[in-house]
């Protein structure tokens, strides 16, 4: 169909009355809130600008990227090996990935927070030791359970079922093709899994992991219930102490919603490199330029 103006035609251009009316009305409203917000006289936003630069707010902006960071790492390498025993023949492993998923997101991440911090009343000491002998180590429960801990470990051991399950449908996408292939050139199923399977499931794994990352960085918010040191607990440590209670609210969105957007940034530089990379090199022949030569030696 043709779209070009023809010569000599002027072309009228489709009015979108509906949509400009929508437009201006949500401008209206979201213009009125932020006035509101903005004139509030109970409002101080000199202590806003205080507080925004703050060294315990800056402490605590990167505790909580420590931990958004190490839970993530910890979620995505556990929840790797959680999906490959969800696909394995071996009905035991199979059947133990799924009870760990099923257990890890039927229970709140709050409560598996406090479960981790309090851990000591079921545990004093935590030992590691060489079965029927005495040699071994032996910790304080407490001193081991710190708030950074116990965040790190809640979050991480909780997105890890949520990996897994992100990991396995990246893994099932993967044309079966691939891996008759692969099995054909005599690739043992570990290098099946790292050469050939899982490049081409980046594609998959990529953005819902990204996801997840930007959703921990908010989930963190969590932690103030065990003493995380996080921006969180800073933030309600400050606001308990001088009252400024929607001051110190707007000063830890603010870094929320910085912390976001760089996020949500290097997301789309990761699709961009390794979402299109990773499957061009497999069905270019990158991959199988250099496995073919060493299968064949």
């Amino acid at each position: 169909m043709r779209t070009e103006p023809i010569a000599g035609i002027p072309v009228a251009r489709t009015r979108h009355w509906g949509r400009l009316l929508t437009a201006a009305v949500a401008l209206a409203i979201i213009g009125w809130l932020a006035f509101l917000v903005v004139v509030n006289p109970r409002l101080d936003w000199s202590q806003v600008a205080v507080y925004l630069f703050d060294g315990r707010i800056l402490s605590g902006v990167w505790v909580t990227i420590e931990i958004s960071v190490l839970a993530t790492v910890l979620g995505l390498v556990l929840g790797l090996v959680i999906a490959i025993m969800r696909l394995a023949h071996n009905p035991v492993l199979s059947r133990l990935a799924l009870l760990y998923i099923w257990f890890f997101r039927g229970t709140p991440v709050l409560v598996q927070l406090i479960f981790w911090y309090n851990l000591a009343f079921l545990f004093p000491e935590l030992v590691l030791k060489i079965p029927f002998t005495m040699i071994g180590l032996k910790w304080d429960t407490n001193e081991v359970m710190t708030g950074f801990t116990s965040a790190m470990l809640g979050l991480g051991l909780n997105l890890a079922a949520y990996f897994a399950e992100t990991v396995r449908a990246g893994i099932q996408a993967v044309d079966k093709g691939q891996t008759e292939a692969a099995y054909a050139l005599g690739m043992t199923p570990a290098k099946r899994m790292r050469v050939i399977v899982l490049p081409q499931a980046l594609r998959i794994i990529i953005p819902p992991t990204g996801n997840e990352f930007i959703s921990m960085l908010k989930t963190t918010s969590l932690v103030y219930v065990v003493a995380g040191r996080d921006l969180m607990t800073i933030s309600s440590q400050i606001y308990k102490a001088n009252n400024l209670i929607m001051e110190l609210l707007i000063v830890a969105s603010l870094w929320y919603m910085l912390m976001t957007a760089v996020a949500t940034f290097l997301q789309g530089r990761l699709e961009r490199r390794f979402g299109s990379e990773a499957v061009r090199l497999v069905r270019g022949g990158g991959l199988a330029g250099r496995i073919l030569p060493k299968v064949a030696a």
